[in-house]
């Protein structure tokens, strides 16, 4: 398997994509309610989806894909598997706000090895191979300074559409962060935000019970710019997209920084 050729197609297939929503932003876009939890789908989202599909399933036609909106297509126990995220930042395509990026990640048995992150509102693409680090689209690796603020850390925060507003455990644990940091951003869009860490533009990430699809390319994306990520109780972390949805809570910063952040969640 050539990563390097399953990156390429993953980044053109996003910004292909990325276009089509950005045309399609300013136009009416057909929101509709998805689920019981306030999760709304649009036009954008399935138009989206379609063309990431028909590119990733005609480059390579033996791997399954999970989908956001078209669940999975293939074998589930597949050595490869491409989880597709046509439109992560839905909500806030449908009240104007442009903050919403695409995110495609191969995984191989269940491991990402290959992840894109594509902002159509900035215009840039972000991707990761494993173990070949990060790279911008000017061809810059990405490599996050520290740079610790005496008002506190900038943080984002993101959590499952399945977690209840008065779940108790997330109360206490964003009361907490919000004490203790400078601003913590909460984003509607977990992608964006796992590439502003990637970028140094914030200084951590704490997710609780995160949703599967969009996890992986994020996180690939994060530790390849030299990120650390571990469970809330300082366990390592798999960022891979099977397990329960209490496997998918995290902790993630430049490694001078975790301590600290830790010691505030644990």
């Amino acid at each position: 398997m050539d990563l390097q050729h399953a990156r390429a197609v993953a980044v053109e297939a996003a910004e292909a994509a990325g276009r089509l929503i950005r045309t399609g932003a300013g136009g009416a876009l057909g929101v509709r309610a998805k689920g019981r939890s306030g999760d709304v789908v649009t036009d954008l989202d399935l138009a989206s989806e379609k063309l990431l599909l028909e590119r990733v399933m005609t480059a390579f036609p033996s791997h399954s894909v999970i989908a956001e909106e078209s669940g999975l297509l293939g074998a589930r126990d597949g050595e490869w598997t491409w989880l597709v995220d046509p439109l992560d930042g839905t909500n806030n395509v449908a009240i104007g706000l442009p903050a919403y990026v695409v995110g495609l990640a191969l995984c191989r048995e269940g491991r990402p090895v290959v992840g894109v992150v594509h902002d159509p509102v900035a215009g840039q693409t972000w991707s990761a191979v494993r173990g070949d680090g990060a790279l911008a689209s000017s061809g810059e690796r990405l490599a996050p300074p520290h740079r610790p603020s005496p008002h506190g850390p900038l943080l984002a925060w993101t959590q499952g559409y399945t977690v209840s507003r008065g779940d108790p455990a997330v109360r206490e644990l964003k009361a907490r962060l919000e004490g203790h940091a400078r601003r913590m951003l909460q984003l509607w869009a977990p992608l964006l935000q796992w590439a502003m860490l990637a970028r140094g533009d914030i200084d951590g990430f704490v997710g609780y019970r995160a949703e599967a699809v969009d996890l992986p390319a994020g996180a690939l994306l994060a530790l390849e710019a030299g990120i650390e990520i571990r469970t809330l109780d300082g366990a390592p972390f798999e960022e891979g997209f099977d397990g329960a949805p209490e496997d998918r809570s995290f902790v993630a910063a430049h490694p001078r920084a975790l301590p600290a952040l830790l010691d505030l969640v644990r």
